[in-house]
């Protein structure tokens, strides 16, 4: 037969009672460990997320005002353009052989009813042929596009009060990408741009041509 396993013995003065209470002690210590550190688990998720929250809030905020600041300088960079641009126009369309002898700025073309049709930044014209010139910081094809849409909506106005000059567009920019200036020059565009202290205008010729409405 195999020998019997002897159970420990309890230290002498003390009861099982005593042991079974240490132990039920213990035990709720390690819940209370347990809840304290799981709430502090919480409060320190709770902050993090909070943090974070905070964070995304001001950088929020930090990337609407330089939106907002960038909106302002690309506005000041159209009015230095248009500034710099339009005193020398003339000079500078004559070499490409058109004269002009009017100049107008910010000019708005209304209808019948007063109703705004279009709104061009610089006007050169004389008794047969009107230069409409859209100012830019950085022309973009979409704002090429526009000025298309801008001429046409003039010329059609110009026809309606039996105006029977021909219109031609300009775009000037402060800065001009490769494509978007072969862009502007494929719409007809004559395209403007800084050159040292001044400006060049660039016709479209080659396979490109000057449009007129």
């Amino acid at each position: 037969m195999g020998k019997t396993k002897e159970l420990p013995a309890y230290p002498r003065g003390i009861t099982f009672e005593q042991v079974w209470a240490a132990l039920m002690e213990d035990r709720e210590r390690q819940k209370e460990t347990e809840r304290i550190m799981k709430e502090n688990a919480d409060r320190l998720a709770r902050e993090m997320r909070e943090t974070l929250e905070r964070t995304a809030r001001r950088m929020d905020k930090r990337a609407k005002q330089l939106d907002k600041q960038l909106g302002k300088l690309g506005g000041r960079f159209g009015e230095m353009v248009e500034y710099m641009v339009a005193p020398n126009l003339f000079k500078k369309f004559r070499k490409l052989g058109l004269v002009f002898n009017k100049a107008h700025q910010q000019t708005k073309i209304k209808d019948e009813n007063d109703k705004t049709i279009a709104e061009v930044d610089i006007t050169l014209e004389n008794g047969d042929k009107v230069m409409l010139v859209e100012v830019k910081s950085k022309p973009t094809t979409e704002d090429i596009t526009d000025h298309v849409e801008r001429i046409g909506k003039i010329k059609a106005h110009a026809d309606s009060k039996n105006d029977q000059r021909k219109f031609l567009g300009a775009v000037a920019g402060m800065v001009f990408n490769d494509n978007e200036k072969e862009f502007a020059m494929k719409n007809g565009f004559y395209v403007i741009e800084p050159s040292g202290e001044t400006f060049i205008i660039t016709a479209p010729e080659g396979k490109y041509s000057p449009r007129e409405w």
